[in-house]
């Protein structure tokens, strides 16, 4: 009798975890003799894979916050590679996280393990000599990206635009009033959302400095309503606490960030997959981002894009403002919001440019062509 087909899966974060995780759903419809293991979060756990490491691990950011967790990220790589030569998995998917997920894939290619990459790096952005690596590594380039197919196909890497898995997590489009009662949030109070990340190197650095801006907001806004949607990866209590001495009491939601950006006037986002996921709520945002100046010097040498933001790169304009490092002042953030907070043409204009950039995704469905994609670097199924 032939075994299941076993399938090495390696995510990390928050939002790799749920792409993951939806991923691997379409492939057990597909196949249902299919077993998993690897890496993740609570998403990928409830899909029945057996989790040797949790993705929280390795769920930093920035040259100077890694530095010091080498010892374990480089031994959780280990464990990984370790497990794959032990129970030999027919390929394996490896999510985001590239400086991790790279160099895990040359030990799987030396292992003889097709290997799919499931939201691809974006070395369009930086770093764009790793292209040569990733073809000699990577079997299937699953893009998430529109324009990134292109990029990969002409430097030899077999690669698919899949569509955006975020698409399939939004929810159905609803007025502001709509998504406040579905959170039980108060219904006519002037509402803020504020993302500041799902590290917790993320929340140190962003949140006080967003606090600062709910803070001036609210002195002009009577009643409002500040929400903060709390990733898993972040105890409640890190939040509340950069609140205290604000007189701004915020609103905490588990998750649900999408719906949160949707009950807003107006929100403040972190940089990273959210921005994407709050534009396509199409309600008016300002970007923000902040990383040690270690990090953001050697990144801005390296980057070869004129935003940070995905929502602007895939306009190919400012459609919505990124404050980074010095300009992530409580003073321009709260400038920012103000102007877009009412009716008129700034509000208008921005949001018209968020509708353009979810035309450009396509249809959803990602994770169902992802999965088609990743069978076919597996054997057939067996014949009964």
């Amino acid at each position: 009798m032939t075994p299941s087909p076993r399938i090495l899966v390696v995510a990390g974060e928050a939002s790799g975890d749920t792409h993951a995780a939806e991923l691997v759903a379409a492939l057990q419809a597909l196949r249902p003799d299919l077993t998993f293991f690897g890496m993740g979060g609570a998403r990928l756990a409830a899909r029945g894979v057996e989790l040797i490491h949790d993705a929280r691990e390795v769920s930093v950011m920035g040259i100077t916050e890694v530095l010091p967790r080498i010892p374990r990220i480089l031994r959780i790589m280990k464990d990984l590679a370790q497990a794959a030569e032990e129970r030999r998995p027919d390929c394996a998917i490896l999510v985001d996280i590239p400086d991790f997920n790279l160099r895990l894939a040359k030990k799987l290619k030396a292992l003889g393990i097709p290997v799919a990459y499931y939201v691809s790096p974006m070395i369009w952005a930086w770093r764009r000599g790793r292209v040569r690596t990733i073809q000699r590594l990577v079997d299937r380039m699953l893009c998430i990206l529109p324009f990134e197919e292109d990029f990969y196909r002409e430097a030899g890497v077999p690669a698919r635009y899949v569509g955006s898995p975020v698409l399939e997590q939004m929810p159905k489009s609803a007025s502001a009033r709509e998504f406040r009662q579905r959170l039980g949030l108060a219904q006519d109070a002037p509402t803020l959302a504020l993302l500041p990340g799902s590290r917790m190197s993320e929340i140190r650095r962003i949140l006080p400095t967003l606090v600062g801006a709910a803070k001036q907001l609210a002195s002009e806004r009577p009643g409002l309503q500040v929400v903060v949607p709390v990733a898993p990866t972040i105890a409640k209590e890190e939040i509340t606490s950069r609140f205290e001495g604000s007189g701004v009491t915020p609103v905490l939601v588990d998750g649900r960030a999408p719906e949160v950006v949707g009950a807003s006037d107006a929100a403040v986002v972190a940089s990273g997959t959210a921005v994407l996921e709050a534009g396509l709520m199409e309600r008016p945002l300002v970007v923000v981002y902040r990383v040690s100046l270690v990090t953001y010097l050697v990144g801005r040498l390296m980057l070869k894009v004129a935003f940070v933001s995905l929502i602007n790169l895939l306009a190919g304009r400012r459609v919505v403002p990124e404050l980074l490092q010095g300009d992530m002042t409580p003073e321009n953030i709260a400038s920012e919001v103000r102007r877009v907070w009412l009716p008129g043409e700034p509000r208008d204009a921005m949001v018209q440019g968020l509708a353009e950039v979810r035309g450009r995704l396509g249809e959803v469905g990602a994770a169902h062509r992802a999965a088609e994609t990743v069978l076919e670097l597996l054997p057939p199924r067996a014949v009964t």
